[in-house]
């Protein structure tokens, strides 16, 4: 079970786009504590802005088991071979706008299709809402015609977190299981237990704990057992039987041991798991696709793994 730690002597120039755009995020939510949730959807529809737009992709508005999407196209894909993307932000921001490019990149380095979930968001629709639309996409497409082996689940953040649970609440289903996961920097951990929020608290330029209490929230509600759901909180699950699984994540962000702690448990599991840890990187640095060297390798890294898995 692969572990990489991906080392850099320097954080490229190109890199610091996403630590300045955080930090900027972090000066504004601190400037205004009293921010409203439409407040916090418009600042993180910036997410955008850090990766650039791919090359030969189209883009498409759709409607896939009642759940509202747009669809990345790259110019020559495999469209009967999909990557069910769902986005982060905590499960209450973000959406398939700030996202479409980076859903984009990975399709095209894929050479498939890619379908971004605007599924519904917390606190107007708390936990599982969000699993409810995953399942809901994942039947229309296999109902389509598309085969488990050919869909793969992919998210980041708290889409990471979705990507991971939501294959845990197709077999709840008794459905076929997709072919392979991918997790960004996937916040998994309802109890907020890790290590690194407290060692990688002066290097994370967006995350800390009282914005992550803020989500929880927001997601779970009163009821504290459901920190330990393994539906939301996927280190408390059962990988036995599980995908193949490409984790990763930034050496500076403080959701690092997350990523750590799900690549030991899926690997305990006998899963086929594989984590790229890049040195110096912030929070769902992929998000530099196009723009900075240290994303366009992560890119590169995981396609050569889907390659290898389809063989």
């Amino acid at each position: 079970m692969k572990s990489m730690e991906q080392k850099t002597k320097t954080v490229s120039k190109e890199a610091d786009y996403l630590r300045a755009l955080y930090q900027d995020w972090s000066d504004r939510m601190e400037a205004n504590p009293n921010m409203t949730i439409a407040d916090f959807r418009s600042l993180f529809d910036e997410w955008e802005k850090p990766t650039l737009e791919p090359e030969d992709v189209t883009y498409k508005t759709d409607t896939v088991g009642g759940v509202d999407v747009i669809w990345a196209y790259p110019i020559g894909c495999d469209k009967s071979k999909v990557l069910i993307y769902t986005h982060g932000g905590g499960f209450a921001v973000g959406s398939s706008s700030s996202h479409r490019k980076l859903a984009g990149h990975m399709a095209k380095a894929l050479g498939v299709s890619s379908v971004v979930l605007d599924y519904r968001r917390s606190p107007e629709n708390p936990f599982p809402a969000q699993l409810e639309d995953a399942a809901a996409v994942y039947k229309a497409l296999l109902a389509s015609g598309i085969k488990a082996k050919d869909i793969g689940t992919i998210g980041d953040s708290a889409g990471g977190n979705l990507a991971v649970s939501s294959v845990l609440k197709f077999r709840e289903l008794g459905l076929e299981l997709p072919g392979f996961v991918i997790a960004f920097s996937p916040w998994l951990d309802m109890e907020l237990t890790g290590s690194t929020l407290e060692s990688n608290a002066a290097t994370d330029a967006l995350i800390s704990v009282p914005l992550l209490e803020g989500m929880i929230a927001m997601f779970i509600g009163d009821d504290s057992t459901k920190v330990r759901d393994p539906l939301a909180n996927p280190l408390h699950a059962d990988f036995n039987g599980y995908p193949p699984l490409y984790i990763n994540a930034g050496g500076a962000e403080m959701l690092l041991d997350d990523a750590r702690r799900l690549h030991a448990r899926a690997a305990e599991a006998g899963v086929q798991a594989t984590l790229s840890v890049v040195d110096g990187m912030q929070h769902v640095f992929p998000f530099l696709a196009g723009r900075a060297p240290e994303a366009d390798e992560e890119v590169s890294r995981i396609a050569a793994w889907y390659r290898a898995l389809q063989k």
